[in-house]
């Protein structure tokens, strides 16, 4: 059967009895390499073991958990490919009204706080089996983390789960060992020696001798700077060469994490894009209604994982590493050519990247042996003298995609990082980006004008991204192109003044861009931002840092970078004159906004 089994009919006509493992899953069943599971489910069947999907089970329904029967081996869990907070609410705690991954776009197959919920079911019918939970919403609540919605911190999601082991970043060597530990005849309690994993005990003698023993549950609860210097040993042990065991300690348990996986060479990663899959949402779930999600991706291809960029908000530090790995020409352009054989092929390659798509390349070569920097980032505040700027691959890969037979445009919609473009000598990538993989706008995320904010943030500083925008528009011309640049814009992030908010206010005046959206800063687990939020410390230096929390400052931030909004005005007014701004409260052409009438302070001129 091609597909991965998602009922007991399907799991008797492949041939199976009792699955290995029952994999259950907050997201429709993909079988694309951008859902994790797949990618786990698929690397588990080439090492000779039967893996059953079970996809949005009904957690009110026992009966759900028990399609398949029992496991031999244990339980496999995840929310999906995102958080399931964050897929089921914005940044103002408000519940969307669609789920992109699941059929029909219909909210609520999943639930809220998927993994804790999936392991509480799991434990009803099954009190003893081994239980294993992954994927972003586990890696990144492996130990006390801040939740933004509860607006508390909240215990290592092992604990809170009852699951028996944690898998962080990207598993796909550990899925196996654990495989083979189980198989082996080992319990689950048992597996305490492998990469990448997370484990509890209660038993001080079997924690690790090399430890890095960090402030326990209750010591963080009551000290935010606590948190926040928990919070750095956290990130600055995410290297696999580097990185010693963390322990984290309740008034029952410990939390052991292990260090993080070595990353993939470039054949084991080519060899994680060469699994059988099917790239498409299994039939009898496509049958209940579209999966959304699949639109962009079904014509995409992941090139690479990992990333130095070093941005605050994101949370890749702690998920998939500051290395990056890459895949092999060859390995892209097989994937290409299933891309190409679909019916659904109208040409068009929609993205050729990864979580930044021009970094193809560990940022130096001292890191492989060595590791990366802990105190230190590679392109923030400044280029690291070690940086290695180089495009050539990834520009031979894109010039062999564009000459496959078939292929009408390939486009570039993950992020560029443009300051890591600036700094190539070569203006050879730059060029051919312009002129073949700019579908006439380019997304590019300075997030913020003020330096300060940018600081926050470890976004390279305005006059940088400046030079960018001059750049891609004389090469555009050169080239005989129409095309603009879509900044992404980010309001309310941690060191965000409403002044700092009027600076940004006034860099989209000056731009003649109108943002139909902007992305208020939200709190996600494991990110340093989201300390940042919480602490109103900056980790890095415990100096401390302006976060704009209440609703209504967020809301003033917001509305000014989009001022032109007619329904914004009272705020925008009332921000400018927070910010003793009313220089641009008036009819001049620097001007944000009209006065109200009766308002005599609308035309004084900001000193």
């Amino acid at each position: 059967m091609p597909f991965l089994p998602i009922s007991h009919q399907e799991m008797t006509e492949a041939g199976i009895s009792v699955p290995d493992f029952v994999f259950v899953t907050g997201d429709a069943y993909c079988d694309h390499p951008s859902f994790g599971t797949a990618i786990i489910a698929r690397m588990l069947e080439r090492h000779g073991y039967t893996v059953c999907i079970l996809s949005q089970p009904d957690i009110e329904d026992p009966k759900a958990f028990l399609e398949f029967g029992k496991p031999r081996l244990g339980w496999l869990v995840n929310a999906g490919v995102i958080d399931s907070m964050v897929n089921h609410y914005t940044v103002s705690k408000r519940r969307r009204t669609t789920d992109v991954y699941s059929p029909g776009g219909i909210m609520g197959k999943r639930p809220d706080r998927a993994v804790i919920k999936y392991c509480e079911a799991i434990r009803k019918i099954a009190p003893t089996d081994a239980i294993v939970i992954g994927g972003i919403e586990a890696s990144l609540r492996r130990f006390a983390h801040y939740d933004y919605w509860d607006d508390t911190i909240r215990k290592s999601i092992l604990i809170d789960s009852k699951a028996d082991l944690l898998v962080y970043g990207m598993g796909e060597k550990a899925i196996i060992e654990i495989a083979d530990s189980l198989a082996s005849g080992l319990t689950a309690q048992d597996v305490v020696f492998l990469r990448g994993t997370v484990w509890k005990t209660t038993d001080p003698t079997y924690l690790p001798p090399d430890a890095i023993r960090l402030p326990d549950y209750e010591a963080i609860l009551a000290s935010k700077k606590t948190y926040a210097e928990s919070y750095m040993v956290q990130y600055e042990n995410t290297d696999a060469v580097t990185a010693k065991p963390l322990v984290e300690t309740y008034r029952d348990a410990f939390v052991v994490q292990n260090p993080p996986a070595f990353p993939l060479d470039r054949g084991e990663l080519d060899g994680v894009y060469d699994l059988p899959f099917m790239r498409d949402v299994h039939p009898t779930l496509e049958k209940q209604g579209h999966v959304a999600s699949m639109d962009e991706i079904k014509m995409s291809i992941a090139i690479n994982r990992g990333c130095f960029g070093g941005c605050s908000f994101c949370a890749l530090t702690m998920h998939q590493g500051r290395v990056v790995q890459s895949r092999s020409k060859e390995s892209v352009v097989a994937e290409a050519e299933k891309i190409l054989a679909s019916p659904d092929f109208k040409g068009y390659i929609h993205d050729v990247g990864g979580p930044t798509a021009n970094f193809n390349r560990p940022s130096c070569d001292k890191q492989l042996e060595h590791g990366v920097c802990a105190k230190r980032q590679c392109l923030h505040p400044t280029k690291c003298p070690n940086l290695q700027v180089d495009h050539r691959e990834y520009l031979d890969i894109l010039r062999t995609l564009r000459a496959l037979h078939g292929v009408k445009k390939v486009f570039i919609r993950s992020g560029i990082r443009y300051d890591y473009l600036l700094y190539d000598p070569d203006d050879a990538f730059f060029k051919e980006l312009v002129t073949h993989h700019v579908s006439g706008q380019l997304k590019v995320a300075p997030e913020h004008v003020s330096d300060d904010v940018l600081d926050a943030m470890g976004k390279p500083r305005k006059g940088l991204y400046d030079k960018f925008v001059e750049k891609f528009a004389r090469l555009s011309r050169e080239a005989g192109k129409e095309q603009y640049l879509v900044p992404y814009l980010m309001s309310s992030h941690p060191g965000c003044t409403i002044r700092d908010a009027v600076i940004l206010a006034e860099y989209v005046r000056d731009l003649g861009h109108d943002p139909e959206q902007v992305q208020d800063f939200y709190p996600t687990p494991g990110t340093l931002s989201t300390t940042m939020f919480y602490t109103e410390l900056d980790p890095r230096t415990m100096k401390r840092i302006y976060v704009p929390k209440s609703p209504h400052d967020k809301a003033m931030q917001r509305a000014l970078i989009q001022y032109r909004a007619p329904q914004n005005h009272d705020l925008v007014l009332e921000a400018l004159k927070k910010a003793d701004r009313t220089d641009l409260i008036g009819f001049g052409p620097q001007c944000l906004i009209r006065p109200d009438r009766g308002d005599t302070k609308g035309t004084r001129r900001h000193a």
